[in-house]
């Protein structure tokens, strides 16, 4: 006679498989019939942001094309759809997926022998991704209720928004192929370097309640009787609908706690779109004096743009004579370090982590600074 336990379960022995209800299977019908549909619309919604946010911001509010008002506005309709789209798709497919995620063995994998290709392969993940610093969020979110170590999912953020293949083509085209690996390299190397801190500090008890609740709350695999962690007799099965459940639960948790934050800080970071001053700095930061470096650091801050948006940025800066370290450490700055994301990561972080990763990064850029500063001769 089977145990109440077996009927429960997906084991070896097909006898002990209970057949699918009819009704479950209408259901997972029609799951698939809509997550389809939303799927399309959300893909739709998704390609015509940016035509949408010109039309609103030149077209309906009628601002001029190209001056800085029409840039703040039509930033802010672009950036705030953007990064909420992003938001809902990436947390509910993420935590779809780590339903059945195995957490324990994904962990151990991660946090063991291969915690240094971990970190890299974090770095090297935040490369290929096209995100903003403000769109890596959620994808951070998404890792770090996965139980993903800290510092792998702090490689990835550091590295995310400071390194695109986009960047590269335009870094390479108006500055040339060498200050483009050097980049590219920096860039890595700062995420690398920053998930080990993170790790040895143990950074992940800093997170907000929340995400470790969301961390507790991640459904239980099976393992083994022995806990090796070898293949169970017997894995509890996790219907489609289970996933759905446990997926729209933290998306919509976590979509509650964060989308006026992401309109606010995008709200602040457009305010300052269009404003860079590049004259000012140029005129004050061209000397190359050591204080430069760290001052063009802090004045990034305020402001804010993708790493494709601040290049040109970049070849005004170099063009009107501010050394190439200095331009780089403010560029940095600006992308990684600007108020709107740490207005965003404040509610996931706790103060304690948000001044760790903000102090790292400052240190880091200023690093990167002068050393650019003493060798851009050879990089020229």
């Amino acid at each position: 006679m089977n145990t109440p336990l077996q009927q429960q379960c997906c084991c070896k022995n097909t006898s002990l498989q209970t057949p699918q209800k009819p009704e479950a299977s209408g259901w997972n019908l029609r799951y698939v019939a809509v997550i389809t549909t939303l799927g399309a619309l959300w893909w739709l919604a998704y390609s015509v942001i940016q035509p949408a946010a010109h039309w609103l911001s030149v077209g309906l509010m009628g601002f001029a094309p190209g001056s800085p008002i029409a840039e703040s506005v039509e930033f802010f309709f672009y950036d705030t759809a953007k990064i909420l789209l992003l938001l809902v798709a990436l947390i509910y497919a993420i935590a779809w997926a780590r339903a059945g995620l195995n957490v324990e063995r994904v962990r151990e994998y991660l946090s063991g022998k291969a915690k240094g290709v971990g970190y890299f392969l974090g770095s090297a993940f935040g490369a290929v991704t096209p995100f903003c610093s403000c769109s890596s969020i959620p994808l951070f979110l998404g890792f770090t209720t996965a139980s993903i170590p800290m510092g792998i999912t702090m490689s990835f953020l550091i590295t995310s928004p400071l390194i695109n293949e986009l960047a590269v083509v335009l870094l390479w085209g108006l500055l040339g192929w060498k200050i483009t690996v050097a980049y590219v390299v920096v860039g890595m190397t700062a995420g690398i370097i920053g998930g080990c801190l993170m790790d040895a500090i143990k950074a992940d008890r800093w997170l907000h309640p929340f995400i470790l609740e969301a961390m507790a709350n991640m459904p239980a695999q099976a393992e083994g009787a022995s806990g090796t962690g070898a293949e169970p007799a017997c894995a509890p099965r996790i219907t489609l609908r289970h996933r759905h459940d446990f997926a729209w639960s933290e998306t919509s948790t976590i979509f509650r706690r964060v989308w006026k934050w992401v309109i606010i800080g995008v709200g602040l970071g457009a305010a300052l779109h269009g404003f860079v001053p590049e004259n000012w700095f140029a005129e004050h930061l061209g000397a190359g004096e050591w204080w430069s470096v760290p001052l063009s650091v802090l004045l990034g801050i305020p402001l804010y743009s993708s790493v494709t948006g601040i290049i040109p940025v970049m070849e005004s800066l170099l063009t009107k004579g501010l050394p190439i370290g200095t331009t780089l450490a403010f560029c940095m700055s600006t992308v990684v370090v600007s108020l709107p994301e740490m207005l965003m990561l404040r509610q996931v972080m706790t103060g304690k982590l948000l001044a760790v990763f903000v102090g790292y990064l400052l240190i880091m850029f200023t690093l990167v600074g002068w050393l650019f500063n003493l060798t851009g001769a050879f990089l020229a």
